[in-house]
């Protein structure tokens, strides 16, 4: 997008830029990224050397510094919401919406753009997620929550995530806030990474590539209390199995000429991230495991793209299916994204994360 068309946004919990990259692709530039893990931090400094990047906590930051940006974005942490957690919700001291909402009261965006897990949107946590309806709406904020799978935007993974727009109101007074995706099927597990499985001579790499015909199940990074790279609990690995991937950990490179032609490969950190929709050319800093983990908590940068160009419409008063089609990257435009849109064996996976 030309220079003159640039919106500005602050980024929290960036993490290893997942959502940094598909916001930039969606137009958004960022005043200042924060993160508080160290490695990931370095990898935004890698990637992005001129990146203004806050190593600390959000706890730390002052919203009147940044105030009138266009876009407050962020991966809250998951784990008060997730499955596979105690679901504390706002009794966990990892939640940082009250964070997030204090630097919405601070720097008043345009919009605001929050991921989470699809926990977040149980039964359960209604009177939460009212709680945040309520307190963008007191701010002049009118608020969306909808549930995402990746695999509707061209990544060759489920994973669902649970995502807050929200617009100021001002600006919907000329154009509507719409959901949108991507009207292509996303590709296979095996067309996707059979270019680096057989990179390295493997002859069983054809075979590989047709067994491997479906998307893959929610990849799972954890937390430093994890043990090591691998590709999610048991039920997860077991839907990998089924696939052709050995999911108990990460391999150091695809497999070779003097590989076994039935092997049952392991993916390597390039495969994994190229799973979750990152570019080819994004580095992870740290040793195997920190970025693996970096990998495996990443918000898949075609979604979001795509829900970058949602809130780029409303705020710069352009019809969505503009943007879309100014895009040429094959985006369709959809009044919403339906939930049963996903294919069957998504319908399969959902029980493995």
């Amino acid at each position: 997008m030309a220079d003159e068309q640039r919106l500005t946004g602050l980024e929290i919990c960036a993490g290893a830029g997942g959502q940094f990259i598909g916001l930039e692709q969606a137009g958004f530039d960022h005043t200042i990224a924060v993160e508080i893990e160290p490695e990931a931090c370095e990898t935004l400094r890698i990637n992005r050397p001129n990146q203004n990047v806050h190593q600390g906590d959000v706890r730390d930051v002052n919203g009147k510094d940044y105030k009138g940006i266009d876009l407050l974005s962020g991966g809250v942490p998951c784990p008060p919401f997730s499955i596979a957690g105690k679901q504390l919700g706002a009794d966990d001291e990892r939640d940082l919406f009250p964070e997030a909402l204090r630097l919405v009261r601070e720097a008043q965006p345009g919009a605001v753009m929050l991921e989470n897990v699809k926990g977040l949107a149980g039964a359960k946590f209604a009177p939460y997620r009212d709680s945040i309806l309520a307190a963008l709406d007191a701010m002049g904020y009118d608020a969306y929550w909808h549930l995402l799978f990746a695999n509707d935007f061209g990544v060759p993974q489920l994973r669902p995530r649970f995502v807050l727009a929200a617009i100021k109101r001002k600006y919907l007074r000329k154009q509507r806030f719409e959901w949108h995706a991507i009207g292509a099927t996303a590709a296979t597990v095996g067309e996707t990474l059979y270019p680096m499985m057989s990179a390295n001579g493997w002859l069983g790499a054809e075979a590989w590539r047709d067994r491997a015909n479906g998307i893959a199940p929610t990849v799972v990074g954890g937390s430093r209390k994890h043990g090591g790279p691998d590709l999610g609990p048991t039920r997860a690995r077991a839907a990998w199995l089924e696939l052709g991937v050995d999911g108990r950990s990460i391999a150091d490179a695809a497999p070779d000429y003097d590989t076994p032609a039935d092997h049952t490969p392991r993916l390597t950190l390039p495969m994994v991230a190229a799973i979750q929709g990152f570019p080819g050319d994004w580095k992870f800093s740290g040793r195997k495991t920190a970025a693996y983990r970096q990998v495996g908590n990443a918000f898949p940068p075609p979604v979001a793209k795509a829900v970058g160009l949602s809130i780029r419409a409303v705020l710069t008063g352009t019809p969505l299916h503009r943007l879309v089609e100014d895009e040429g990257d094959g985006l369709t435009y959809s009044e919403s994204v339906s939930r049963a849109s996903f294919h069957q064996s998504a319908l399969r996976l959902l029980k493995a994360v």
